[in-house]
């Protein structure tokens, strides 16, 4: 199998589903829901061949294709995977997975939401693999459309407010992300060479490697911020967040798993795949603000979550505060006269904010999953009129008991490792910011602690619908197993994903420490 077909099998197999599913007869729900399941099941599985055929070795990109798509304005259909973007491909398609399992609860507009379902997988996993900025920028598009119309037409009572308010702060993003990519491909002309949205290219451009080219300070520093609210935005961090809690309250439970399982790390990953390694000018320069921004997110989010009384509204806070570790952790880079101060301290917060991404992708599923499998039953979230779930569904308890813990960051489950080097490495930056950081952990326990009292542990169930709390059925079991065995597996084995990532990362951080190094070089020799 070429490297070719693979990489666009896994992209494009979704979408051929979706195609396909357009001649199912429309009162074939069950038989739509198996195919689309079938469908995301053998994604799944070329992303396990893709896996094999990766090598975590090699630090460079890997298994490249590039074909001419758009000539006249030198745009390619580019792709390829390394240590950054191999883990994220993974987690996508296994959330995807069990997101649909989890659709077997949706009853309305089957066909369409199915449809919607597949295309928005596309959009996902072109993301991680997309190596041309424009072709980037498509994926990145691709996603919103789905998105919009499976919160505004599955959603919650507040269904059409939640949509419209993802839509435009999305599409405000991808606006400034438009931008900056202008300012790098009119940027990358120079003597013969043709402009480009080649992004590895603009990475050698803006880390200095290519003589008689340069994005110079300024601009860096001006499409570093504009590249950074466009994917902060989405992660999403302190003050771009407000559409979050709206967007996950009123999406239904499978969307509310992608959402908080996948589509939230698209932002990290655009920082660490494009803003960070495009305009390392423009970083050092914003660092401090982003370990401000990534510490007060940490703690924004905790507190949010503790003040809520809707246990959906609760996880989508919680995920505000988890996300926050991965900004802080790409962000801690250290520079005294251009040199990188505790370089593997950086390089150990950029694992740690890869790993959170990650673990918080099994996690927050997981969380949503659970809250989801007793909205089915009950119809409400209210937090004060749970109490005793334990007793009347003591799997369910057990198991959300595991998962909750899990988004916890109780050791040995998976969002231990990420928090723990984040703050690790944050002390060398700033013991203060490490201590803040250190704190949100602290919080993250009180309300996680205090949300399993009052729905599980509590006294008596006092809400309405009680005849209707039921046990979990096979595949409510099957999907909350699998996360938590999950949860176990990378909470234990950690190697499992650092050794995906290590080689990328450490040479991402080379790189940039470098390019930081030989910018004050320049500027000496400049004044001498």
């Amino acid at each position: 199998m070429s490297d070719s077909f693979l990489l666009s099998a896994i992209i494009f197999a979704p979408t051929l589903g979706a195609i396909l599913l357009s001649f199912f007869p429309k009162e074939a729900e069950e038989g739509m829901r198996v195919f689309t399941l079938f469908v995301t099941g053998v994604t799944f599985v070329l992303t396990l061949f893709l896996l094999n055929a990766f090598d975590p070795a090699i630090g460079e990109m890997q298994m490249q294709v590039n074909k001419t798509w758009i000539g006249a304005w030198n745009i390619n259909y580019q792709l390829g995977i390394d240590g950054i973007s191999m883990p994220l491909v993974l987690l996508t398609s296994f959330i995807s997975v069990l997101a649909m399992l989890a659709s077997w609860s949706i009853k309305k507009q089957v066909k369409g939401y199915l449809i919607l379902f597949l295309l928005l997988e596309t959009g996902m996993l072109g993301v991680f693999m997309a190596l041309d900025f424009f072709l980037f920028y498509v994926f990145w598009e691709v996603m919103l459309l789905p998105m919009y119309f499976l919160i505004g037409v599955w959603g919650g009572p507040r269904r059409e407010y939640a949509a419209i308010k993802f839509f435009l702060y999305t599409l405000f993003g991808g606006v400034l992300m438009f931008i900056a990519m202008l300012m790098f491909y009119f940027g990358s002309a120079a003597g013969g060479d043709a402009s480009t949205f080649d992004i590895l290219r603009l990475h050698e451009i803006g880390q200095g490697k290519i003589a008689g080219i340069e994005f110079d300070g300024t601009m860096q520093l001006i499409a570093f911020w504009l590249l950074f609210v466009g994917f902060a935005i989405k992660v999403p961090t302190i003050p771009f967040h407000t559409w979050l809690p709206d967007a996950h309250v009123e999406a239904p439970t499978p969307i509310s798993m992608i959402l908080a399982g996948v589509l939230l790390k698209m932002g990290g990953y655009g920082i660490l795949r494009i803003a960070f390694p495009i305009c390392p000018e423009g970083a050092q320069v914003a660092a401090y603000v982003l370990v401000l921004i990534g510490a007060g997110s940490i703690i924004y989010g905790a507190f949010a979550a503790m003040a809520q009384t809707d246990f959906k509204r609760l996880v989508a806070y919680s995920s505000v505060s988890h996300m926050g570790y991965v900004i802080l952790g790409i962000a801690v880079w250290k520079i005294t006269d251009g040199t990188t101060i505790g370089k593997d301290y950086w390089n150990m917060g950029i694992n740690g904010a890869m790993f959170q991404m990650i673990g918080h992708g099994v996690s927050s599923a997981g969380m949503f999953f659970m809250v989801g499998v007793i909205y089915d039953r009950v119809h409400h979230r209210d937090l004060n009129k749970f109490g005793g779930l334990m007793a009347l569904m003591p799997l369910y308890g057990g198991l959300a008991a595991g998962i909750f813990f899990a988004g916890l960051g109780l050791p040995g489950l998976c969002g231990f490792p990420g928090e723990v080097f984040t703050v690790l490495s944050a002390w060398n930056f700033s013991p203060l910011i490490a201590i803040i950081a250190a704190a949100g952990v602290i919080l993250t326990a009180g309300y996680i602690l205090w949300a399993i009292q009052r729905v599980y542990l509590g006294p008596e169930y006092k809400g309405p619908h009680a005849e209707e709390i039921t046990p979990m059925n096979g595949r409510e079991i099957s999907v909350a197993v699998t996360l938590l065995v999950f949860a176990i597996v990378l909470g234990v084995y950690p190697e499992s994903i650092f050794g995906l990532m290590r080689s990328s990362t450490t040479l991402l951080v080379d790189n940039l420490s470098a390019t930081a190094q030989s910018s004050v070089e320049a500027v000496t020799q400049l004044i001498k």
